[in-house]
């Protein structure tokens, strides 16, 4: 684990707890993105062949990650464009579920749009609570972050695996970007629809690139009308065959920013997957516990069995600026302060965090 945290600088300086705001980038990404630049710089649109590769050796390796179809990958620059893309598509007399106060851009766009929402409250039995609004309310939609951004609490995945086996004609929609990166994941086997991400947080690939994934039958739930020249691989004799997720690529692309994905992916790769998982499941554990034993959690997030990595402690201002005076870059967070873990942080980060804490509470 040394060995790889040497690849990001960040960690040389601090002790690094806000992945769930921006993943870190690493040495042997930057090395490969400077490489492309030099070659826009020297070959001009010389490099157009290579740049067009690099998209769809991205929608493949995304594809083979995280067990999806190829032709269902559609490369965005962000979850909030892909969404709202679908969106335009979904019919408006849609009964919509939604979770308060999850993250804006997944829950404005349906709000802007005026369907007919409802909400729940996050509170330790949402799992029950999301199955007696599907019942009771003739829900058709179901929309939700497979991991809350405030507290880090993560739906169980079991769950809605049998919310679609008994309601087959509810569509799940799910903003994995709190997620996608953590674990070992297999879209086709889950419950989702449609599942997007931006790809700057858990999955290290820098700003203004993400996916969307979509189950091969989703086409027929929405009708998207969004095209452009690229949605026909730059050929104008393509225009009747364009497939769905194409629709959602509708302008040219950084192959730089697309091609960190793959970059990022690939690197996770050679770490493993189940190296990845394993040491994110500790870390969370950990953390749970001396959190817990500090009285610094909600209670809806002590009574759940399973959680991500995400944590929100308590603590106002004085204690996050003394957090951040001990070199702890963490965020502030609805009233709270949010730390998270990624792969590269250790058991010592926490006792770290924890011990600041301690500290603090004894001045």
């Amino acid at each position: 684990m040394e060995k790889i945290r040497k690849e990001f600088p960040v960690l040389r300086q601090s002790i690094y707890a806000d992945t769930a705001s921006y993943g870190l980038l690493y040495d042997d990404l930057i090395e490969w993105r400077q490489e492309i630049d030099l070659d826009f710089l020297l070959k001009g649109s010389r490099m157009r062949p290579n740049s067009l590769k690099i998209e769809e050796e991205t929608r493949k390796t995304i594809a083979n990650f995280f067990t999806c179809k190829t032709k269902n990958v559609a490369l965005v620059s962000n979850f909030s464009t892909g969404l709202n893309i679908f969106l335009d598509g979904l019919a408006i007399n849609s009964k919509v579920l939604l979770i308060e106060d999850d993250y804006p851009s997944l829950n404005w766009p349906f709000e802007s749009r005026g369907f007919d929402i409802s909400y729940i409250k996050i509170t330790e039995n949402l799992e029950e609570t999301i199955e007696k609004a599907i019942q009771e309310q003739k829900i058709n939609v179901l929309a939700l972050s497979v991991v809350q951004w405030l507290n880090g609490i993560k739906i169980n995945l079991d769950f809605l695996k049998r919310i679609k086996d008994n309601y087959p004609h509810v569509l799940i929609i799910g903003d994995g970007t709190q997620f996608l990166g953590t674990e070992k994941f297999n879209f086709e086997n889950s419950a989702f629809d449609v599942l997007g991400t931006s790809a700057y947080k858990w999955l290290l690939a820098g700003y203004g690139c993400g996916f969307m994934m979509f189950k091969s039958y989703v086409e027929k739930s929405a009708n998207v009308k969004f095209v452009g020249f690229t949605s026909a691989f730059n050929d104008v004799d393509n225009v009747d065959n364009i497939g769905f997720a194409k629709r959602f690529e509708p302008g040219h692309k950084s192959s730089l920013s697309f091609g960190s994905i793959k970059f990022s992916l690939d690197f996770m790769n050679q770490l493993g997957v189940d190296t990845i998982d394993k040491q994110i499941m500790k870390l969370s554990a950990f953390a749970k516990t001396e959190f817990e034993r500090l009285d610094l959690l909600e209670n809806i997030v002590v009574k759940r069995a399973n959680h991500s990595s995400i944590f929100n402690i308590k603590g106002g201002d004085d204690l996050f600026k003394y957090l951040e005076n001990n070199d702890v870059v963490c965020s502030q967070r609805n009233g709270g302060i949010r730390v998270s873990f990624h792969f590269y942080n250790t058991k010592e980060d926490i006792q770290q965090i924890v011990k600041l804490i301690e500290r603090f509470i004894q001045r």
